[in-house]
């Protein structure tokens, strides 16, 4: 009779972790880089069209105004008389970035002055309005 003897060293088997880690790696690299690319003001805004519009790089100060009124900045809903210290604490962040408003077609006249005031108090030299280019049929 034949005796089998098995033998004690067992491989240790485990699970390898880093594909799995690299995905996530992967991941976390598209959103920061992605996440650097939106800086608007957050709100879907009707802007008015010109044929003088030219595309700024998005290191600009965005404030977006909207036909009801609302004044946003970063995605955040701003008061008016809140809208200059928005602004210097931005300015502070990057003070070489121009000031866009991106008004709605339908705002207030007076709102965008307002706006482009407490902008230029607050340190601002470009302050520009933005415009979509007309379109050519």
């Amino acid at each position: 009779m034949k005796v089998r003897r098995h033998s004690q060293a067992r491989e240790d088997t485990h699970i390898d972790l880093a594909p799995m880690l690299d995905f996530f790696l992967n991941l976390l690299i598209f959103f920061i880089i992605s996440a650097a690319f939106v800086s608007e003001s957050g709100l879907k805004i009707n802007r008015p069209s010109a044929q003088t519009a030219v595309k700024l790089d998005n290191s600009a100060i965005f404030i977006g105004i909207s036909a009801s009124g609302e004044i946003f900045v970063d995605r955040g809903r701003v008061d008016i008389r809140l809208l200059r210290a928005t602004i210097e604490r931005l300015r502070a962040q990057k003070p070489k970035s121009p000031v866009v408003i991106q008004a709605d077609r339908d705002a207030r006249a007076g709102l965008v002055v307002e706006a482009m005031d407490q902008a230029r108090l607050a340190g601002a030299i470009d302050v520009a309005i933005s415009a979509a280019p007309v379109s050519t049929p």
